[in-house]
């Protein structure tokens, strides 16, 4: 599984997965939803699956004296492990707006959603609708990848509209504070995003598992 992992980083992805991590940095634009961030670091993802379509790296996988469910496994942990380094990324910056620019003018004015833990949380749950939607959408055929990734952009964008939605129905502003502000909430937050994060790709993983061992190749 380790040997598969290396493949997957040195020879099946695409430059573009690990450059469109620092889309991360959206998370210091004022006035724009930076939401948007996340959802660019999954189209990043996105362009290996078409690298690894167009070169039939399925097959080649297939090929390997591996296990079937390995194969997925492996291009479940490249997902995963390029949505947790543009996360770490997301953590960095937005400890320092909650801290060094937390009584920044230019923030404070930004009439969309904030960077905080509650932000935190809904990034993870874009990167787990990307694994529930796109990848077990994929692995479906484990050649198709338009349908599901429209599918996802569908998904992506409710979700990233309820969160910029959120905070101006009334009762709720506090899931847009600034710095530690409503601190309970905002672990609450992040800490449900974490368990959404870990249920839908889990319970992708195990589906797209079960599809792929069916697949004629």
């Amino acid at each position: 599984m380790t040997k598969l992992l290396k493949k997957e980083l040195k020879l099946t992805a695409s430059p573009l997965s690990f450059l469109f991590i620092a889309f991360a940095f959206m998370a210091l634009l004022p006035g724009y939803p930076i939401l948007l961030g996340a959802f660019f670091i999954c189209l990043g993802i996105f362009q290996t699956f078409q690298l690894l379509r167009d070169t039939n790296d399925i097959l080649f996988s297939a090929l390997l004296p591996v296990a079937k469910s390995d194969v997925v496994k492996s291009k479940y942990a490249f997902c995963v492990f390029i949505e947790l380094c543009g996360f770490a990324v997301m953590v960095i910056l937005t400890l320092v707006r909650m801290t060094l620019l937390k009584d920044s003018a230019v923030y404070r004015a930004n009439a969309l959603m904030t960077a905080n833990l509650v932000y935190l949380g809904f990034a993870l749950v874009v990167f787990g609708c990307f694994n529930a939607v796109f990848l077990r959408g994929f692995f479906k055929t484990a050649y198709y990848y338009g349908k599901p990734f429209i599918w996802f952009i569908v998904v992506a964008l409710i979700v990233i509209g309820i969160a910029e939605a959120l905070h101006h129905i009334p009762g709720f502003e506090a899931v847009n504070s600034f710095g530690f502000e409503h601190i309970p909430l905002q672990l609450s937050a992040l800490l449900g995003g974490m368990m959404l994060f870990a249920a839908l790709t889990l319970l992708s993983l195990k589906a797209s598992v079960n599809n792929f061992e069916k697949i004629d190749l």
